[in-house]
């Protein structure tokens, strides 16, 4: 599960959305990310939606797309309420929302999605082309030790030319002090 952008181009951004969710990801997200599409077709209802045999990853895409644009908690698939947390099994443990991969971003960097990590804390490092570290911090979200809670934070960063970077989040193993739970977007940073 990982939020990429897309732009909406009617009057229902929730359509939009979900017709481009099942478009697929575009080649540099397929080939850059690695990410891959299982919702391919829907049909709205008066009440929600209905998707013939769904896999998991399918509806979690759908209630992930639709809850994010129509302001709602919950979304109707099959007479079936479900809500994002419904899917927590494929939920990274660190989903960033924003910044969004390729995105192009300024200093302060916003950091903001949700996460269920060991004591609601995880580390972050924003690294330019060459690696440099430009900025590396700690986030403690909301809620965390089986509860996802969310985070929001403005990173501060110098970039000394506009270039691609990286923003790694991750969480540090209590049990071995190495990174788990990794999770990186490519950007590009600007001056």
């Amino acid at each position: 599960m990982q939020p990429v952008e897309r732009s909406a181009v009617t009057s229902d951004p929730t359509r939009s959305a979900l017709e481009a969710t099942v478009a697929g990801p575009t080649a540099k997200e397929r080939s850059g990310l690695g990410l891959t599409n299982e919702l391919h077709a829907y049909k709205t209802t008066g009440t929600g939606y209905t998707v013939e045999n769904p896999t998991q990853a399918a509806l979690a895409q759908l209630v992930y797309t639709a809850t994010q644009l129509a302001g709602r908690g919950t979304v109707e698939v099959n007479g079936r309420r479900y809500s994002r947390s419904s899917f927590e099994s494929l939920t990274p443990a660190i989903l960033v929302e924003l910044p969004l991969p390729y995105e192009s971003v300024t200093s302060p960097l916003r950091l903001a999605g949700s996460a269920n990590t060991f004591e609601a804390t995880f580390q972050y490092e924003l690294a330019d082309s060459a690696a440099k570290v430009l900025a590396k911090h700690f986030v403690t979200a909301t809620s965390g030790n089986g509860a996802r809670g969310t985070y929001d934070v403005n990173i501060p960063f110098t970039a000394s030319a506009s270039g691609k970077g990286t923003l790694t989040v991750y969480e540090n193993s209590a049990a071995t002090g190495k990174r788990v739970n990794q999770v990186e977007i490519p950007l590009t940073l600007q001056p």
